[in-house]
């Protein structure tokens, strides 16, 4: 009978541990800790604060594909299976003009801040390994670094003068630990030879591809050793958070 009384009082401490996780979670205002559907709901209310029409393009969006789809079934007399097509269409172009939307709130939110350049290295498929903020400046110049396909990348954003000295210096610590791999630098900005931050992840994501899974692997351990020798990096805050709707700006 003991035993038995031991084992509901466990049971019981259970459910209200998973209680009192789910409610955390419920309150909780990390992304990490949401559920892809709210992730959905923040990164739709984020976005129509930027974007007024944000309701309007996705109505559209719906409506377009779904009414042609739907007249090509009158016309086939297939009205049921094709309007069920463009039902999907439809939701499909929702969902489309919504990633496209938000992706462009994102930038234009964040645009100008420090640290804003990891908002465009999210949008990099998982081929690439990113690492924001390894480098950071007390006048908050940064320099992210990315490996991939395309090589290993340094990302420097801020006042154009100050960055040079700053990423030569990046550069010139990870060559010595690539091994052949050669170094790249990205001068993030509006003007003369630099990329946009709206550009980035397209302007990362063309570079020919130069690594190989099993060198990328390689690279990364190298890489470790040097961020090890190194004190970390104070990250500024802003982007950070956007981490939770990450699946919704690359338009999964």
């Amino acid at each position: 009978m003991a035993k038995s009384e031991r084992a509901k009082a466990f049971e019981a401490k259970q459910k209200a541990e998973m209680r009192a996780e789910k409610l955390r979670k419920r309150n909780s205002t990390n992304p990490a800790d949401w559920g892809r559907w709210r992730q959905m709901v923040e990164t739709y209310k984020m976005t129509k604060e930027h974007d007024k029409a944000l309701p309007w393009l996705m109505l559209g969006g719906f409506l377009v594909p779904f009414a042609i789809l739907l007249v090509i079934g009158f016309l086939l007399d297939a009205p049921l299976i094709w309007g069920l097509v463009g039902l999907s269409a439809g939701l499909l172009g929702a969902m489309s003009v919504f990633a496209w939307r938000a992706r462009k709130a994102v930038y234009t939110r964040y645009e100008g801040q420090a640290g804003s350049g990891e908002v465009a290295l999210q949008m990099l498929p998982k081929k690439w390994v990113s690492d924001p903020v390894i480098a950071v400046t007390k006048h908050m110049d940064v320099v992210h670094r990315t490996l991939g396909p395309g090589g290993l990348i340094l990302i420097g954003e801020g006042e154009a003068g100050r960055l040079k000295p700053l990423l030569t210096s990046e550069k010139r610590k990870h060559e010595q630990v690539a091994y052949g791999v050669e170094v790249k630098t990205i001068q993030m900005g509006k003007g003369a030879g630099q990329v946009p931050l709206d550009e980035l992840a397209g302007h990362i994501k063309k570079m020919p591809k130069v690594l190989t899974p099993a060198k990328i692997g390689e690279v990364r351990q190298r890489l470790r050793a040097l961020d090890a020798m190194r004190p970390k990096a104070p990250i500024p805050k802003g982007p950070i958070s956007m981490k939770g709707a990450r699946a919704a700006m690359r338009g999964r």
